[in-house]
């Protein structure tokens, strides 16, 4: 197939479906949505079979252990999308509501309506999850999508997109709101990120390469971001009893995410009584410990213990790798994470209500949490039914990129013949 035309007509194709889904109601966007929840829970054994398929393919082929573990499609990963999809359904609708309504000497009426932003291009690596969250959040926002997965989960996402296309038919949509790249060929992310012509908005979800490589190339707005260097600061006020779990979550519950944390700081006047006890916890995980020299002078002993270089404080491990760092209190930590974080999330463990202020105001992330660990950092905990990525960029969406990130603001003016003098 030559990938440009065929990647053009995906794009006319959904530059159509738009202008449909932007005049489709809510309870019918709602229904296809419920439908295809439906449909997920119906082929729940044929969708795990067909990510067998892919984690077969992608451990023979030396896929790293991360994201082996952002393909599997387990059972809960099932009935999440399923949850999540029919969360989303539930929400309300955003899809023409006008708000600010202003009257000005001149007799007019002006406000703001939200709408679509139109066509959504969504490019993410392994992970089949991303196919449903991406189409929920689009159909229920109006918009159309053409989603580009991995290779590594061709097999899952070919699959789901049958279910999606399936209760977008039932529900009366046009079936090309939502279409799934069919193609491996990585010439098909080039094209897409260079048609502005048919799509308004992409929003890369990957490692570190892909993000880089759209920003050197794209000709199409980006939603995105490029790492996750998640920090937790434990401060001289922490109450253990948090700090402990907090720290260990953080870390360990999941290696793979970009909501994970890399680093840890604990305030000196706390660090003999708490990096023992944490050190304790990692060890049961065989959590590689890349500290300072104070940090290591306290973990003295943990047979998982290395120096940290400069590098360390830069990089996003998404492997049982933390990088531990002992600083004077809160003023220092604050440096520390101005200068090495990606801006995704960070966290305060405190009883000090002066200091989880300051934190919370002076920190400049799109997450700033108190006494929460960072796995929190994620749309559909935040209550958005799913998230269709992160943004670390300041500029229209923040953080989780739920429903109000892809729709926009438009103008309004409700006039009586008046004409300006």
């Amino acid at each position: 197939m030559d990938i440009t035309d065929y990647m053009h007509t995906l794009g006319r194709n959904a530059r159509a479906a738009a202008r449909a889904m932007a005049r489709a109601d809510g309870a019918t966007r709602n229904r296809a949505l419920l439908l295809i929840a439906e449909a997920i829970e119906r082929e729940a054994a044929a969708l795990s079979a067909a990510n067998q398929l892919d984690l077969d393919a992608a451990r023979a082929s030396g896929l790293a252990p991360a994201l082996l573990d952002r393909l599997a499609l387990p059972p809960a990963a099932i009935a999440t999308m399923v949850d999540g999809l029919r969360q989303i359904a539930a929400l309300p609708d955003p899809i023409g509501e006008i708000s600010n309504m202003k009257s000005r000497p001149s007799g007019i009426q002006v406000g703001q309506m939200r709408v679509p932003l139109g066509v959504i291009g969504i490019i993410y690596e392994a992970r089949p999850n991303v196919t449903v969250d991406a189409a929920g959040l689009c159909i229920k926002s109006g918009n159309a999508a053409i989603l580009r997965g991995g290779s590594e989960a061709i097999h899952c996402n070919r699959a789901l997109a049958k279910l999606v296309t399936e209760g977008l038919e039932k529900a009366g949509l046009p079936l090309d709101a939502v279409q799934v790249v069919d193609t491996i060929d990585r010439a098909a992310v080039g094209a897409l990120i260079t048609m502005p012509q048919y799509v308004d908005v992409i929003v890369p979800r990957g490692g570190k390469g892909l993000i880089a490589r759209l920003i050197e190339e794209a000709t199409v707005p980006m939603i995105k971001h490029l790492d996750g260097i998640c920090h937790v600061y434990i401060d001289d006020k922490a109450d253990l009893a948090k700090a402990l779990p907090v720290a260990f979550n953080a870390k360990c519950h999941r290696y793979g995410t970009c909501n994970t944390m890399e680093t840890l700081l604990v305030s000196r006047a706390i660090a003999p009584a708490v990096l023992p006890q944490l050190a304790a916890l990692y060890q049961t995980k065989e959590v590689e410990l890349r500290a300072d020299e104070e940090a290591r002078a306290i973990l003295a002993g943990y047979p998982y213990l290395a120096e940290a270089v400069e590098e360390d404080w830069r990089t996003e491990y998404l492997a049982p790798i933390l990088a531990v760092k002992v600083v004077a209190g809160i003023e220092e930590a604050m440096d520390h994470i101005d200068r090495y974080s990606s801006k995704h999330t960070e966290a305060i463990v405190t009883e000090d209500y002066s200091a989880a202020l300051r934190f919370l105001r002076e920190v400049d992330s799109a997450s700033v949490m108190v006494n929460a660990s960072t796995r929190f950092a994620d749309g559909f905990e935040y209550g958005l039914g799913a998230e269709i990525g992160i943004s670390n960029d300041k500029l229209h969406a923040r953080g989780p990129v739920g429903l109000e990130g892809l729709t926009s603001l438009k103008y309004v003016v409700f006039g009586h013949g008046e004409v300006r003098s």
